[in-house]
């Protein structure tokens, strides 16, 4: 019974320490081991569990093999996790990018995205017509009416019969306004009334025939490849043309998608919102660029993040056992060394702080290891997503942040923390006798 009372108890203090660790963040674990150090330094209790882990680290040369176990373990978790982590994260830094503050998106009312909105002529004639909406140098709304569709092409470097999804945007000449970071990179830009295409750069990595000069087939018509553009973030993937043409190919008539204008200033958004939402010849959802791309990310990380966590768990209980077989076989090795302590007047705290830090020394560097591995191999590695319903097939760079770093850090030390506990407790409670008769 007291056995079960006290591997309960240990249950319950290993819970309630993840769900502290968790929610803790880097200046509280500053100011907690400043506080371990300083009790390490001076009280007498401190400085035994100082002395008794320092011989056990300086014996870690001498059990390289059962020491190397736990950090490459722990170094695993970590850069797995990272590294799943590190996609959700490139990939909702490259949809936020797209927007702005100073930019908004109109659509039909509760559509999900552009490909399920439509927007008749009435409405994409009323829309630039709002108050807040800047004018270009001819006096017009810098407003752009598009439509945008879900296309198949050739993906690059397979079967030519294996095809991807590519978001097709058709677009005018006040597009280029509304988004002046793309730039045509290579060749020209289509002429209106022509089927032709300029397309993304992260767009032309995924598709094969997406170089100036080829000739590809959407909606079952043929267009040539005019341009590449760059932008820097979501409509890298995306391949444009002129929306008259991209509504006539695919039997849109007058209607568009969705109508992006510029607006004066980021604080002309709420007059513009009001206006259009008052109106009651439209119904219309509004949303400055900036939220609703941010939005459209929200889905895809939240599932590349639980898959993340999944494996990770997975992993992270094959690291604990790893952690708990080699910390049980070190405190039975040094079983007369601990007794011997035991003996001396050495209570039972130091030699759980002993063999506690000792296993969190070695998730600690196969945390560092696992981390760095996964920083030089996935930042900035190019991937892209498979096509959703919102959003077509995407290109973007895995981000290895310092947050993901310090998450990946924390798990280490809650695999180390776990894995030492109960070998640290048994090192404790070992009787002296028993020990003494060990080896």
């Amino acid at each position: 019974m007291k056995n079960f009372l006290i591997n309960l108890g240990l249950l319950a203090l290993i819970v309630a320490v993840l769900f502290a660790w968790i929610a803790m963040p880097w200046q509280g674990v500053v100011v907690l081991v400043v506080l371990f150090a300083l009790w390490m330094a001076f009280p007498r209790g401190g400085r035994r569990a100082a002395s008794v882990a320092s011989v056990g680290i300086s014996t870690l040369g001498q059990r390289i093999g059962s020491s190397a176990v736990i950090v490459v373990g722990i170094a695993g978790v970590v850069g797995v996790l990272v590294a799943l982590l590190a996609m959700g994260e490139g990939y909702a830094e490259t949809l936020r990018k797209t927007g702005s503050a100073d930019t908004a998106i109109v659509m039909r009312g509760s559509s999900a995205a552009e490909v399920m909105s439509v927007l008749d002529h009435d409405s994409v004639t009323l829309i630039p017509q709002a108050a807040g909406i800047a004018k270009d140098a001819k006096g017009q709304p810098i407003a752009s009416p598009e439509i945008v569709v879900a296309a198949n092409l050739p993906l690059k470097g397979g079967n030519p019969d294996d095809e991807g999804s590519v978001q097709l945007r058709g677009v005018g000449e006040q597009a280029w306004a509304v988004r002046p970071n793309v730039k045509i990179i290579e060749g020209r830009n289509f002429q209106p009334g022509m089927r032709e295409l300029v397309v993304g750069k992260g767009a032309t990595k995924q598709f094969d025939g997406l170089v100036p000069g080829h000739i590809v087939k959407l909606g079952n018509q043929q267009w040539t490849v005019v341009g590449v553009f760059s932008s820097g973030d979501a409509m890298d993937s995306e391949v444009w043309g002129d929306a008259s043409v991209v509504a006539d190919t695919y039997r849109r008539g007058s209607s568009r998608a969705s109508v992006t204008v510029r607006l004066t200033d980021p604080k002309a958004y709420d007059a513009f919102k009001k206006e259009l939402d008052n109106n009651p010849q439209l119904k219309v959802d509004v949303n400055t660029t900036i939220d609703y791309f941010s939005k459209q990310s929200e889905g895809m990380t939240k599932v590349i993040r639980v898959v993340g966590i999944a494996v990770g768990l997975i992993m992270a209980i094959g690291a604990m056992f790893g952690a708990l077989n080699t910390m049980f076989a070190a405190v039975a090795s040094r079983a007369r060394e601990i007794a011997t302590l035991r003996a001396i007047g050495f209570r039972g705290l130091p030699v759980v702080v002993a063999v506690m830090l000792e296993t969190m020394l070695l998730a600690l560097i196969g945390g560092l290891l696992g981390g760095l591995l996964a920083w030089l191999i996935f930042n900035g590695y190019s991937a892209s997503t498979l096509a959703a319903g919102t959003v077509g097939k995407l290109s973007f760079e895995l981000r290895v942040s310092p947050e993901l770093l310090w998450t990946g850090l924390k798990w280490a030390l809650a695999i180390g923390f776990i894995g030492g506990l109960y070998p640290a407790v048994r090192a404790a409670r070992l009787p002296v006798t028993t020990a003494l008769r060990e080896l």
